[in-house]
């Protein structure tokens, strides 16, 4: 589409704007449907005692109950991370980022559903604070023993494996997990400043004494408790990333210039001068560059401007043409960075894609610049039009013509790897269904009998190919984490009147 010299900027940007949604295979409407779906998902993954308003998938019960009794703390709550029964912290409090993060961006266009979207962080925050505060100078990062848990194919409602509870401390730190955590708690405060006060300064105030003693005690999880978290989610990236992570939320969160003052001081040392084209539970690098870019584009932080110059770098990579490009796609189309729940890095490229979208239309002028002096340059529109094709990708615009959301559309995966949606539910079947016994619906031919609503799974080959088989838990399993920056996409897509300006 071009727009001619005679007509405005902004008038320009808000008819690209519209061309680039009436494009889409969906309309706003399917879109707004695919974000209801996307947070009934964390409803199927919550530990604990379940509300009286869990409605939405009756399947599920109550479950890990006596967590961290054993151990005279409640660490009752929280997320199961995927298709298992651990509560692994660190993809827990980078979940709860992500959904913090879309609220904040996006939560005006989440009209009917934000009160569920916050509903959703808030039950992350409840278990994350009880992890923080249960013991000075240490925080709980992981309930119940992967390798046990691996061994066994049962419901979290009948878990009978050992629930042995781990934690870092100043004599085993662990930066890494406890800086995500902070920026957890620092996002979510963001998110209930108005709507919960209190509350919101609570989060605030934790995120402060975590990310002290993350910055304090330093050291990585993955050496002090490799033997539980390792090869599950070993911080391989290492603790660096987090801890400017961390800063740059409580920065945004607390607008305490002492931030400021860590981030100018300890940037260059920890990844502020290196890029890096993808952005996980792992590895915030990609995403910090991001959210320090809007320091620069919307409040002219000048010693941001460098932020902004790797997240263009970041950007410009995934677009094709771009000088940097350097992504990878399937034939049809979809990005691809890795064998294993390729659609994580998916859905945070499109998150990041329409956050950095909206910081260049907030500044006059605002592209990614690419190539060497900017010879190059791509406009917010252009980013959007990248990130829906992603999106819609995902929902179903593919050649196998196969949504990987579960639940949504004419055809989605019937034979997801996760326990509670495959085993029959407490409800259809009361009697307990033992470690070992599960297996037999592990390796079952029939569809999952429980729909896991919304969960967003591993996703197609880099031939777009997808086998729908409960044991390759690489293309088959969803997670937390893959979820949580599509419910950002998600809203965007689903306000028709959305503009970046």
């Amino acid at each position: 589409m071009f727009c001619g010299a005679n007509i405005s900027n902004i008038l320009c940007s808000t008819l690209c704007m519209l061309f680039i949604l009436s494009c889409s295979a969906f309309t706003s409407q399917d879109y707004e449907n695919a974000l209801e779906k996307s947070i009934i998902f964390f409803e199927g993954q919550r530990s604990g005692r379940l509300p009286h308003n869990q409605s939405r998938l009756p399947w599920r019960g109550d479950s890990g109950l006596s967590d961290g009794s054993g151990y005279h703390v409640d660490l009752v709550g929280g997320y199961y991370d995927a298709g298992d029964n651990v509560k692994f912290g660190l993809p827990m409090a980078f979940t709860t980022t992500l959904l913090s993060w879309s609220v904040i961006e996006f939560g005006n266009s989440m009209k009917n559903q934000l009160n569920s979207a916050k509903d959703a962080v808030r039950w992350g925050t409840d278990y994350l604070l009880k992890a923080a505060i249960a013991t000075p100078d240490a925080l709980y990062i992981q309930v119940g023993d992967p390798n046990n848990d691996h061994r066994c194919w049962e419901r979290a409602e009948d878990m009978d494996t050992t629930r042995n509870v781990y934690k870092v401390s100043s004599e085993n730190p662990g930066s890494d997990v406890a800086a995500e955590t902070a920026a957890a708690l620092a996002a979510a405060s963001i998110v209930f400043k108005d709507s919960d006060p209190s509350y919101s300064t609570k989060l605030l105030q934790t995120a402060i004494q975590v990310f002290d003693f993350a910055n304090r005690y330093k050291g990585s999880y993955s050496d002090s408790l490799g033997s539980v978290v390792c090869p599950f989610y070993c911080s391989y990236s290492g603790y660096h990333d987090e801890l400017l992570w961390a800063a740059s939320w409580l920065h945004r969160a607390s607008e305490n210039e002492s931030y400021l003052t860590y981030i100018q001081s300890n940037g260059h040392t920890l990844g502020a001068d290196e890029d890096d084209f993808s952005f996980s539970w792992d590895d915030k690098r990609a995403g910090t560059k991001i959210l320090l870019s809007k320091g620069f584009l919307e409040d002219n932080i000048e010693d941001f401007q460098l932020y902004k110059a790797h997240s263009d770098n970041y950007i410009c990579s995934l677009a094709p043409g771009s000088p940097n490009f350097q992504a990878q796609y399937t034939p049809g189309g979809l990005l691809y960075k890795g064998s294993e729940s390729n659609l994580q890095y998916v859905t945070t490229s499109s998150f990041l894609l329409l956050a950095y979208a909206k910081y260049l239309s907030s500044s006059q002028g605002g592209e990614a610049a690419c190539g060497g002096g900017g010879t190059s340059t791509i406009t917010s529109d252009k980013l959007v039009s990248l990130a829906r094709k992603q999106v819609d990708y995902i929902l179903g615009n593919n050649p196998a013509k196969m949504s990987y959301m579960v639940g949504f559309g004419q055809r989605y995966p019937q034979h997801v790897h996760h326990r509670g949606s495959s085993l029959p539910s407490v409800h259809a079947h009361p009697a307990h269904i033992s470690c070992g016994d599960g297996f037999q619906y592990l390796n079952s031919r029939s569809p999952n009998p429980n729909i896991l609503v919304g969960a967003v799974l591993g996703g197609p080959d880099n031939r777009d190919n997808f086998a729908d088989d409960r044991n390759n838990y690489q293309q088959s399993e969803p997670a937390t984490y893959i979820n949580a920056p599509f419910v950002g996409a998600l809203a965007f897509f689903s306000d028709q009147s959305a503009q970046l300006v």
